[in-house]
């Protein structure tokens, strides 16, 4: 008898740990840049979050980075720029697609807005984020304007009849800039990485073409003022472009509304998103639940 006991006891724990499973639906998270390298720098520790957490996100570049160098370009420089976004995919634990409009030529025509069209609906996206629209480089302002017009078309059968639509619009959602015109970027949403910033560092790193060779030569930089040592680089890289930046009054406001039970002073490193009023409003409960790091 107890022999049985014990043998209902073990297959009803099973069928409870099973039902668990079989009700954890992944979050399906895809951010849009211009260039390979865009959306890690801006999204790369709260990816690693998520991927974490077994839920799905996918960068996708809309440019193939062909001109972002002093001494190549090309198809040369866009195998080499897509080789990164891979190895940066891997390190996060997420998927990377890189497609090939050429860089410094991206424009928001019918065409690209079909492109972003698919890539959403095919990654089935819960959330979707992508650039403001007011940026120094024409690029990231036009890949801006293509999510924005995106936005709500996702859910029309008969935009993009090729790709069938979504059931409910995402959440869209802006990744964190300094412009201020025509308006500030808004800290809506606040996500602490300080767990996994080396692993965005490393990501980010990963993009040698640009973080070591084509950004230090913009900034009037020798290749003699780059360290060879893969640790010295990365301390080199931290200091150049991830240096920690004191928090101001709006950004220690959302980390409080956020993380009400941390003290926020330790805070050293976060991703801040505005929420476009283009896709679904989410209250402040449902963005707890779309952002399950916050719990």
């Amino acid at each position: 008898m107890k022999k049985l006991q014990i043998l209902l006891f073990a297959i009803l724990m099973s069928f409870n740990f099973y039902a668990q499973e079989k009700t954890f639906e992944p979050l399906r998270i895809i951010a849009i840049g211009a260039h390979p390298d865009d959306c890690d720098s801006k999204f790369g520790g709260t990816a690693a979050l998520y991927a974490k957490l077994g839920h799905k996100v996918k960068f996708l570049a809309l440019t193939n980075g062909d001109a972002g160098h002093q001494d190549m370009g090309g198809g040369v420089l866009a195998k080499r720029r897509r080789a990164e976004a891979q190895r940066a995919g891997e390190i996060l634990g997420v998927e990377y697609q890189v497609l090939d409009n050429h860089d410094a030529e991206l424009i928001p025509t019918l065409s690209v807005r079909h492109q972003v069209i698919r890539a959403i609906r095919e990654w089935d996206a819960d959330i979707v984020l992508g650039l403001r629209p007011n940026d120094y480089h024409p690029d990231h302002r036009n890949a801006g304007i293509a999510v924005q017009d995106a936005a709500y078309l996702v859910i029309v059968p008969n935009v993009t009849p090729d790709t069938a639509p979504l059931k409910k619009n995402p959440i869209f959602l802006y990744m964190q800039d300094g412009f201020q015109k025509p308006y500030p970027f808004s800290k809506d949403i606040a996500v602490v990485i300080d767990d996994v910033l080396d692993q965005k560092q490393r990501a980010f790193a990963a993009h040698e073409s640009q973080v070591f060779e084509w950004m230090p030569w913009t900034m009037g930089m020798k290749e003699s003022d780059i360290p060879s040592g893969e640790k010295e680089r990365l301390a080199w890289m931290k200091n150049v472009y991830l240096k920690g930046k004191p928090l101001d009054e709006t950004a220690l406001n959302a980390l409080k509304k956020w993380y009400p039970k941390t003290d926020v002073t330790k805070v050293k490193n976060v991703e801040f998103f505005e929420i476009c009023e283009y896709g679904k409003q989410p209250t402040d409960e449902e963005i707890k639940y779309y952002f399950p790091m916050l719990k």
